[in-house]
């Protein structure tokens, strides 16, 4: 395994520019993912690491090697596609052991490359089908199995669950969670899905238009968020944001509801600012409120409900702006029911209302 660092990358074709002077340095062994909405730069960094795109400017640096002029056979990488990247004609086996015979492997090496990685992923009494006698998540592992035989320094992953249905999708995150604890390797990985990110990552990156906006574990960008973008990007349901002005302390949204301060904030007197309140932290009263010190009471009325099991998702609305709240123990409740909902303050956050950026300091 080894460290990977990006210092100062660009990507531009022609005169646009798609990654913009990034810095990222990732450890060995580390599990990193790249996350962001469609567009934001996060495959193309992918790319520029594994070689397949040219950079325009900086350098990336694999362990001890500056590879910006190394094509990607050189760099000693393993990468798992979105769309599995298969031979059809090859079995399972002829598959995983196809880039050791291309370098001239001694047989019983690659035999033993191949029946370690197949042990790995359960994809032994699979060996001698072809892919198109298998599932969607056996393909992705025969694809994550292709890479682990070249025991490469670090392992890349392009959105590698987006094919997969759900049930599968919450399988192979564990498949590969279990394949970083057992094989230890660098692994930079990129989705646009949040959740792969929280659950995966030791550090996300979240990225937007070509930059890095957050790095940090997914505790710290949870509960922590730079801005609003981090605020709602990360976290399901995503954060509700109320626009108000602060006057003698509190948060006054436009309807005249006047909600405290965070504790241990103190901005001025008439800055416009939101308030962001995730759904965890907002709940009817009476329901699993979450203890604290500091609460903040709200009527609101419901404007429909998602049942969930052990709990339930209510919509309501606030000084006109729809907000997320959960309930738990749930208890059937109409629409246009009107309800008191308590808030959570110290969970609260504030945000510039024009840059959008926090207030936490």
């Amino acid at each position: 395994m080894a460290q990977v660092q990006l210092k100062n990358v660009v990507k531009k074709y022609g005169a646009v520019g798609v990654v913009h002077a990034i810095n990222l340095d990732i450890a060995e062994g580390e599990f990193v993912v790249l996350v962001g909405p469609s567009g934001c730069g996060k495959s193309t960094t992918l790319r520029m690491v594994a070689g397949l795109e040219d950079i325009s400017g900086g350098e990336v640096i694999i362990g001890d090697r500056v590879v910006n002029d190394l094509p990607p056979r050189e760099r000693n990488l393993a990468m798992v596609f979105q769309n599995y990247a298969l031979y059809p004609h090859m079995t399972v086996r002829e598959n995983l052991g196809f880039s050791l015979k291309i370098a001239k492997r001694p047989q019983a090496e690659i035999d033993r490359a191949v029946d370690e990685a197949a042990g790995i992923l359960s994809l032994t009494p699979l060996l001698d089908r072809k892919p198109g006698a298998l599932s969607g998540g056996q393909r992705q592992r025969v694809a994550m199995g292709r890479a682990i035989v070249r025991h490469p320094d670090v392992f890349l992953f392009d959105e590698p669950l987006s094919n997969l249905d759900a049930k599968l999708r919450t399988q192979m995150r564990v498949e590969i969670k279990k394949l970083h604890q057992r094989v230890g390797s660098t692994v930079i990985y990129v989705t646009h899905d949040q959740i792969e990110a929280m659950t995966l990552a030791d550090r996300i990156v979240i990225m937007r238009d070509g930059h890095i906006v957050q790095v940090g574990t997914p505790l710290e960008v949870f509960e922590n968020p730079v801005n609003t973008f981090v605020a709602t990007f990360i976290g399901s349901p995503p954060m509700n944001l109320l626009e108000g002005v602060i006057r003698a302390g509190q948060v006054v949204l436009a309807d005249g509801t006047a909600i405290p301060q965070p504790p241990g904030l103190n901005v001025a007197e008439g800055r416009k600012v939101q308030l962001g309140i995730r759904a965890d932290n907002i709940m009817p009263e009476g329901h699993a409120l979450p203890p604290t010190a500091h609460m903040a009471f709200v009527e609101m009325p419901v404007i429909l409900t998602e049942p969930l099991g052990t709990e339930t998702l209510l919509y309501a609305t606030l000084s006109g702006t729809e907000m997320q709240a959960k309930m738990l123990n749930p208890r059937p409740v109409s629409a246009g029911e009107r309800m008191r909902f308590g808030i959570a303050l110290d969970k609260c956050h504030l945000f510039d209302a024009e840059t959008g950026n926090s207030l936490r300091g």
